[in-house]
């Protein structure tokens, strides 16, 4: 069976940007984010199990997902955010490990989350790269990609681990610093990984 890689890092790394020059190199990648909002619209397990915690509320009239609606009262109550990440992450994990073992022709699968270490699904995987960058780089990438404030960046970034601390769990690390070519380093690790 072929390797599960994942690839994290904070808000504003630039995971994204890594993931589509390994996707230039025939990796295929699973965007958690991308198919956890598919789920959260598709899954019947996963509805059923938002409406119970929050309500008839928490989908429109026409069946899609009210994000803003959940949103404001999961942010503000930890114990309903802590129960919906126990209804979607393992759902994506399940979901994730389907979709890897169809990638048959791959050396290796990314699996890319932002909050990969926080939900434990990198205890899963057979390695992990970390997309790091300073967190001034990553604060001013993300209010021009958002347009949101300082304030807003920074109240993200205090709900992930500090970068440190995942670096320390990486066996992989990417400087996304903008000074530093970032396909060298992809395509070193590339060479490791397929090894």
């Amino acid at each position: 069976m072929h390797k599960r890689i994942g690839i994290t890092g904070g808000i504003g790394s630039g995971k994204t940007t890594v993931c589509r020059l390994f996707e230039t190199l025939g990796i295929p990648v699973y965007y958690a984010d991308y198919w956890a909002k598919w789920l959260i619209s598709n899954d019947a397990a996963v509805k059923n199990g938002i409406i119970e915690l929050f309500g008839a509320a928490a989908y429109t009239p026409d069946g899609a997902y009210n994000r803003a609606y959940v949103g404001q009262i999961a942010f503000n109550d930890p114990d309903k955010l802590q129960r919906l990440n126990a209804l979607v992450h393992p759902a994506v994990e399940r979901h994730s490990r389907q979709w890897h073992a169809e990638q048959t022709a791959a050396p290796y699968t990314l699996k890319e989350a932002a909050l990969m270490i926080e939900s434990g699904s990198h205890q899963f995987l057979d390695g992990l790269i970390m997309v790091t960058a300073p967190e001034s780089v990553r604060i001013e990438r993300v209010m021009a990609r958002d347009g949101i404030t300082e304030a807003e960046v920074r109240a993200r970034i205090r709900n992930q681990l500090p970068e440190a601390d995942k670096v320390a769990l990486a066996n992989w690390v990417i400087n996304n610093d903008g000074q530093q070519l970032i396909i060298p380093q992809v395509q070193r690790i590339h060479a490791l990984i397929k090894r």
